[in-house]
């Protein structure tokens, strides 16, 4: 799913259901399958400032699991894109899910370098309100400037971002 027009909203309480619905209908395909879903990225820090949009880890044990848990989820509508670039985070996009909220959903294994960053990283601002009220600014300020050029805006919190990595031990 690529962003055209980037809207960055205050925190909405509703994410957290949000997040659930979408959880709990992968458990009812996959549940068996999995060690648990993780609600990842900055609907999951409270006061954070985002894209109205729900990032979620779905975690498997082993890659022995992968396929069937794509097959799983293929049968409630999504379809396997790869990797995406970041080894270890198998993306999936879908069609046609107007009861839940737009979100991006990955498959990782526990030992998965790319889950422990997403996770670090959420625990870290979860923690440190100082941190996600200055993310927050730079988000919503790099929304105002590039509001159709969703490049520009991961561009410009990029530095915000790698120091924040820095203090949670990521770099």
């Amino acid at each position: 799913m690529r962003t055209r027009k980037v809207t960055v909203l205050p925190y909405d309480r509703g994410w957290k259901a949000d997040f659930d619905a979408i959880r709990q209908e992968i458990e009812g395909a996959v549940g068996h399958l999995i060690c648990g879903v993780e609600h990842v990225g900055s609907t999951s820090v409270e006061g954070m400032s985002a894209k109205p949009c729900i990032d979620l880890d779905v975690v498997i044990a082993g890659r022995e699991d992968f396929a069937a848990v794509a097959e799983g989820l293929a049968a409630i509508g999504y379809v396997h894109e790869g990797d995406l670039g970041i080894p270890g985070r198998e993306a999936f996009r879908y069609e046609n899910k107007p009861h839940l909220r737009a979100h991006h959903l990955y498959v990782c294994t526990r030992d998965c370098r790319e889950l422990h960053r997403h996770v670090t990283f959420r625990d870290y601002l979860r923690s440190h309100p100082e941190a996600v009220a200055r993310y927050s600014a730079v988000k919503e300020e790099a929304a105002r400037l590039y509001p159709d050029d969703i490049d520009g805006y991961i561009r410009h919190k990029s530095p915000c971002i790698a120091q924040l990595y820095r203090l949670c031990g990521l770099e």
